[in-house]
């Protein structure tokens, strides 16, 4: 039974990542920059795409994901850019986006005039770090809010990602955390992570997550 199991489980990874690497292959030809972004439930990552939909504008595009409603999506949407929906809840609601569903919806988006598609996946820091979809560049949103011991007991969502967007810096005045700490705990897990401070709040940081984009 346990070799059985082994074996589905190897298919569907083996599946998802050739997905996955269709996707970036057609996605480099034209010229349009995938970014799959990761966090906690309460990270920014929404607030984080508004702004950017300010600074982008119809050049990108967002792939919304989430287990059930479409309230992250209709918040992007206000900015006038390309939004699409992916809910798990009627598959059973996993807490992960893969590469065939991701597919389907890049079949769904006009390209025309895209430069950048976010996928902002399911909210944790654990199953979406275990699937490939297809994305040129994995980044890993962490609010100062959670803590400084996140990456040391998420790691794999750090290990698989080369940006990690520290958001919600104004608040760091009214918390006992330290962002020396929190930044020392990536480079633990990481050392080739690049490191980003915002505040979507006061605007502070954005200008490097925007040359970052521009830049990739």
């Amino acid at each position: 039974m346990d070799k059985k199991e082994v074996k589905v489980m190897q298919k569907i990874l083996n599946m998802n990542d050739k997905i996955a690497e269709e996707l970036r292959e057609e996605l480099s030809k034209k010229n349009i920059l995938f970014i799959n972004l990761m966090s906690s439930p309460g990270s920014g990552k929404t607030t984080i795409m508004e702004r950017t939909a300010h600074e982008f504008g119809t050049k990108m595009c967002v792939i919304e994901g989430d287990i059930q409603t479409t309230l992250d999506a209709e918040r992007v949407a206000k900015a006038g850019i390309q939004t699409y929906q992916i809910n798990t809840g009627p598959f059973g609601g996993d807490c992960h986006l893969e590469s065939g569903w991701i597919k389907s919806a890049m079949e769904e988006i006009e390209m025309a005039d895209l430069e950048i598609i976010f996928v902002e996946n399911i909210g944790n820091l654990v199953c979406p770090a275990e699937f490939d979809v297809g994305a040129h560049v994995n980044a890993v949103v962490l609010s100062v809010t959670e803590g400084e011991d996140k990456p040391l007991k998420y790691p794999l969502a750090f290990q698989n990602s080369q940006l990690c967007i520290i958001s919600k810096t104004d608040l760091l005045p009214y918390l006992d955390i330290d962002i020396n700490v929190i930044k020392e705990n990536i480079k633990k897990v990481n050392p080739k992570m690049e490191v980003i401070e915002l505040s979507a709040k006061s605007g502070e940081g954005f200008q490097s997550w925007f040359d970052f984009l521009k830049r990739s």
